[in-house]
């Protein structure tokens, strides 16, 4: 997707999430350990230390090390929809050459933090909608470079010991070729393309999105359903 594309996305969904956050006290039912307080506060923290290290230009590595920011005293909600407006911002003012920090391959860094930020935004949205029941189905388009995404991360995984042999996952949303994702000793790979494998998961882009980001989501699960249950060990930090 295009970078102004998914700067659209983040504004989008950071607005949504800004009108579904009512309840601060209720449970988010994907992330039983967190009331929306705490998502409202975590997301709204990524937003500001996103926003420093593209509006700064920070270029060290130390900056993943850095505490987010919280809001203290401040209305919350308010705080949050400040620092998403600054974070759009930023992103729509930054050179499309200028060079900062960033944690995952990227054609640019403004790439990335568009990409990294519109979808955690995205799912932090969906966890939010979640707390009422009904989640506002993601653009296709969208979904499949967010499973996409996905992939970038656990490629960094060198191990997976929830497995003593490789296992495979296929994920098929439709309209689009998928993947096929294996689970091995030493880590977890994707690779383009939906090959016959252990388990099958298909479903809607926005289904799967949901599915591989552990996210109860509306999905079919063909063939081994203990293979398909181990991708919730998948963690993405």
């Amino acid at each position: 997707m295009e970078i102004a594309e998914l700067v659209t996305q983040l504004e989008q969904d950071g607005a949504r999430l800004t009108r579904v956050a009512a309840d601060l006290d209720a449970e988010v039912p994907p992330c039983p350990q967190w009331t929306v307080r705490d998502l409202v506060t975590h997301t709204g923290g990524v937003h500001r230390w996103a926003t420093s290290i593209v509006r700064d230009r920070i270029d060290d590595p130390a900056a993943g090390d850095a505490p987010l920011p919280s809001p203290g005293a401040r209305d919350l909600v308010e705080w949050f929809a400040e620092g998403h407006a600054d974070l759009v911002q930023a992103l729509r003012a930054a050179d499309p050459d200028m060079q900062c920090w960033t944690f995952l391959p990227a054609p640019s860094p403004l790439a990335f933090w568009a990409r990294r930020q519109a979808h955690e935004t995205a799912i932090h949205r969906a966890d939010a909608e979640s707390v009422a029941g009904a989640i506002t189905p993601l653009a296709a388009e969208f979904a499949l470079d967010g499973i996409d995404e996905l992939h970038a991360f656990i490629a960094r995984r060198p191990t997976f010991k929830y497995v003593d042999a490789p296992r495979t996952i296929a994920l098929r949303p439709e309209g689009a070729a998928g993947w096929t994702v294996t689970l091995a000793p030493d880590g977890v790979r994707a690779v383009p393309g939906a090959e016959p494998a252990d388990a099958t998961v298909s479903g809607s882009a926005s289904e799967v999105y949901l599915w591989v980001w552990n996210r109860p989501a509306s999905v079919v699960v063909d063939g081994d359903q203990e293979v398909a249950a181990l991708w919730r060990h998948v963690r993405v930090r």
